[in-house]
């Protein structure tokens, strides 16, 4: 017994320096947003900061539109989450629930798509979009995730819903409730956990993607948060006190979403493993 909390505290002691390790980039992002230039690389470091420069926020956010560019990566995170769970929970259940021919087969051929790299599809995919006139829109980056909202989301709803059990089901079409209500009011609402996981990483991927928008966006006003930082650091590379500030603007509403969503994040994540 005496062995076994050492070994919890011994396990709980290096938990705690690994994620100081992790942490302690973000931790320097905040004290350098917070300081005046040459605070920064001051030796001996100087971890708190003697006066705190709030001004910083406000002058990195004033120099380039970023209300306008967060206005562009909230639209675009919104229609990309919204597109991603509904189509994906609607794929999973008809791949977990429902019985056809093929059903099987088809699963399998979609989780290979998994193996194929974006960067392969990418000039084939921008070429598509060209000859649609969708270039420079927010079409390319939002209309995708409203086609089954990726392989992996299908998947990890899938293994969800095959841990809810049958006779659900079947009591809902003994009570006359067709496959549409059955999924409306029964499956979606239990898939709860794992709904909330596939959005949590969808407004992840939406918020912080680069590639896509730096691809398909060409107009500065349509431009979102990830290029705007990109732009602000060509023109202030050598300011790294703002730099810091817009960057924590930046990263500051991604963490907040998902430490609010992390109780179901583990809970989605563990769910859909118990079954196959």
């Amino acid at each position: 017994m005496i062995r076994s909390k050492k070994t919890k505290l011994a396990l709980y002691a290096l938990l705690i320096v690994l994620s100081c390790f992790c942490l302690f980039p973000f931790l320097w992002l905040i004290r350098s947003s917070l300081m005046q230039m040459s605070q920064i690389y001051e030796t001996p470091p100087v971890w708190i900061p003697s006066p705190f420069q709030f001004g910083n926020y406000s002058e990195a956010l004033t120099v380039l539109p970023f209300g306008r560019y967060f206005l562009n990566t909230s639209l675009i995170v919104v229609l990309e989450v919204t597109g991603v769970v509904l189509t994906s929970a609607v794929c999973a259940y008809a791949f977990a629930r429902l019985r056809w021919p093929g059903r099987n087969v088809v699963f399998m051929i979609i989780l290979t798509s998994m193996m194929l790299p974006g960067a392969v599809t990418l000039i084939p995919v921008f070429l598509g979009w060209s000859s649609l006139g969708a270039v420079n829109t927010i079409v390319p980056l939002t209309v995708p995730a409203w086609f089954g909202g990726g392989a992996f989301n299908v998947f990890l709803i899938r293994q969800f819903l095959l841990t809810i059990p049958k006779d659900l089901d079947e009591a809902a079409l003994v009570d006359g409730a067709g496959y549409i209500r059955i999924f409306t009011h029964i499956m979606f609402p239990l898939a709860k956990p794992a709904l909330i996981v596939v959005g949590l990483f969808s407004f992840l991927n939406g918020w912080n993607d680069f590639l896509g928008p730096l691809i398909y966006l060409n107009d500065e006003a349509k431009f979102t948060l990830a290029l705007g930082l990109q732009l602000f650091k060509g023109m202030y590379n050598a300011q790294w006190h703002l730099m810091m500030a817009a960057t924590t603007m930046v990263v500051l509403p991604a963490i907040v979403v998902f430490f609010l969503g992390q109780k179901y994040f583990v809970e989605g994540i563990v769910m859909s493993g118990v079954k196959g």
